[in-house]
């Protein structure tokens, strides 16, 4: 009875939404039971163990000019997250670049950005479209989809009430708590291997379009990019999108979404001019 118990507070506790309702009106509840720290820690755990590898094959930061931009235009961004959750201002934010074919953009748990050169050559070619992209991946950190994601299977491979043993400090069930310690082992590389939901990509256009408008971003440049990223995929599938499903509706989602929220650039531009 205590176990059930403390299943029914787990998923009680774990159904809030992440960010603070804005022009964007993005509300779901979603089930974020993993506890944060773990996430942090294994997004951090991640993006070192990344960094790294870029720099063993002397691919990291390799254009500092491109790189000060990059960063400019996410500070931009990160300056206006305050609008979402209060508690992301005060993230240890981390922006690098990486020199390498693939056309893909990350923002891990805690604000950890990395941009790829093949995306700056092939498909985001403006300060607006860089934003676009930028904006899309920090929305993902906002809303916590990879914590999200990662809380979901995690219950698929041990359970819930796996999960309420592992976060517990009964000793009981030591085969499964074992079992649920290897399922967090995995984080990392679910961070990475597990596609977003139709659902978070969606979030993540609106939360990341209303990001750059409020940076002072034309948030319509969105559509531009999206539209080469599906001629892309024809010839070469951008590797961003093996992680942000799309689909035929999506362009013409961010294009109402981005009418929807010119007022906010229109009212911001003037602000970096």
């Amino acid at each position: 009875m205590n176990k059930l118990i403390l299943v029914f507070f787990i998923l009680i506790s774990g159904c809030t939404s992440t960010t603070l309702k804005t022009d964007s009106d993005v509300t779901r509840k979603q089930l974020v039971i993993l506890p944060e720290f773990m996430a942090l820690s294994m997004a951090n755990q991640g993006y070192q163990e990344a960094k790294q590898k870029a720099q063993e094959n002397d691919q990291l930061n390799k254009d500092t000019y491109t790189l000060n931009e990059i960063r400019k235009i996410s500070y931009r961004l990160i300056d206006e997250v305050r609008y979402f959750r209060d508690d992301a201002t005060s993230w240890n934010w981390e922006i690098n670049l990486q020199t390498s074919d693939q056309i893909n953009a990350y923002c891990m748990p805690g604000g950890k950005i990395m941009v790829y050169t093949g995306l700056l050559d092939k498909a985001a070619k403006t300060n607006d479209e860089i934003a676009a992209v930028i904006g899309h991946e920090i929305a993902h950190a906002l809303r916590e989809h990879g914590r999200e994601r990662m809380s979901t299977a995690l219950i698929q491979q041990v359970g819930i009430l796996g999960f309420a043993i592992f976060i517990s400090d009964s000793s009981q069930n030591r085969q499964l708590k074992n079992l649920a310690v290897q399922g967090v082992a995995l984080g990392t590389t679910l961070f990475f291997a597990l596609p977003n939901s139709r659902e978070q990509e969606r979030e993540a256009d609106k939360i990341g379009l209303e990001l750059a408008a409020r940076a002072g971003y034309n948030p319509l440049a969105a559509v531009s990019l999206w539209r080469k990223m599906d001629e892309l995929k024809e010839v070469e599938p951008p590797e961003i999108l093996s992680t942000h499903p799309s689909n035929e509706n999506r362009i013409e989602d961010i294009q109402k979404h981005s009418e929807k929220i010119m007022h906010l650039y229109e009212e911001n531009k003037i602000r970096f001019n």
